[in-house]
Order: structure tokens, then sequence, then C-alpha cells
């Protein structure tokens, strides 16, 4: 058992034969009495988003994660299917399992996968991924008023907004969090 206390973003627990993890953490304390906690978590098993919310002494069932490094190989209709980084075994899990992730995946990317009890729950990317641009529109000349921004569609077909001194071919840095341009990657 764990204090509410020690969840923290990325965290996993157990609650009423559920797996959760926590996205977001907050601890509220106002005047007298006990403070809360709020947690906002993803249910591993449904992808469902709650906000929990308990009591600063409540306590919550550890979950016995395993954390597994794997390539990210390609899609098709039976699922995705990854490489064990240290076995080179490839399997397959069901598409739902990177439903949330999937725009961001390009082959040979390297995921965290979660497992509980030897079965796949989640998959979780980098938080910055470097991508190649290989279509970008021209910028017309004097456009540059305010942070002008373009289209531009990356490697694996997912496009984003960059600035306007972006060229097509070069590599920039991606935020999976929020799908928005980071940088150019040196």
């Amino acid at each position: 058992m764990i204090s509410v206390t020690e969840l923290r973003s990325g965290a996993v627990f157990e609650e009423d034969g559920q797996y959760w993890m926590v996205i977001s953490y907050e601890h509220i304390k106002m005047g007298r009495g006990s403070g809360n906690v709020k947690v906002k978590a993803k249910n591993l098993e449904s992808g469902s988003t709650v906000e929990k919310s308990f009591i600063t002494g409540a306590r919550v069932q550890d979950a016995q994660l395993a954390r597994k490094k794997v390539q990210y190989l390609y899609r098709d209709g039976g699922g995705v299917h990854l490489m064990d980084m240290e076995t080179y075994e490839q399997f397959t899990v069901p598409a739902t399992l990177v439903s949330d992730v999937s725009k961001f995946l390009k082959e040979g990317m390297e995921v965290t996968l979660f497992l509980i009890e030897d079965k796949a729950v989640n998959v979780e990317l980098a938080k910055i991924v470097d991508y190649k641009v290989t279509q970008t529109g021209g910028s017309a000349k004097g456009n540059t008023a305010g942070a002008a921004q373009k289209d531009a569609v990356l490697e694996n077909g997912l496009t984003v907004k960059v600035p306007l001194f972006i060229k097509t071919g070069e590599l920039i840095r991606v935020d999976t969090r929020s799908g928005q341009y980071v940088e150019r990657a040196k």
C-alpha cells in the first residue's frame, strides 16, 4: 500500500481490480480540516480518464508494473507489431493499446511498453520526438507580423504548425503530449 500523497505523474496504482496511471496530481488544503488529493488518472485497460479525489491520509494498492523497452515495427489489421529490444522477439498487441499515441508512431521508434502480469496494458512514447519534414508550403514575403506559422507534413503523416523558416527535409522536434513543434533538431 502507498500513500495517496506519493501519487505523482506516471505512477500506477490498483483500485477495485483496475489499474490506473496518474496523469496529473494536485494537493488541496483549505483552512481547517484535512487536505484532499485530486488525481486525474487513466484506466490502463479501458483507456478512459477520470478524476479521483482522496483524503490526505488515504492509501491505495501499489501496482506491480513492469516496463519494457520495445521497438515499433508496423501496424496492420492484426494489430501493432513490436520487437523486444533485448531478445529481438517480435509480438503483436491490439491496436486499441496505442490508439491515443498512434499518430506519433514511426517505424523503428523506441517506445516503453507497460506490462502487468505479462499482459501489455499501455504504450508510452518519449516526450520529445524528432521527425523529418516531408512537405511544407512556402512563405509569403512580409507575412511575419506575428508568430507566423505554416503547416508541415512529417515522415509519419502527422501535420503540425511550424515557423516559416522550416524547409522540406529538415529534422524538427515535436512534443508528443501536445502535438506541437518545439524546435529544430540539431
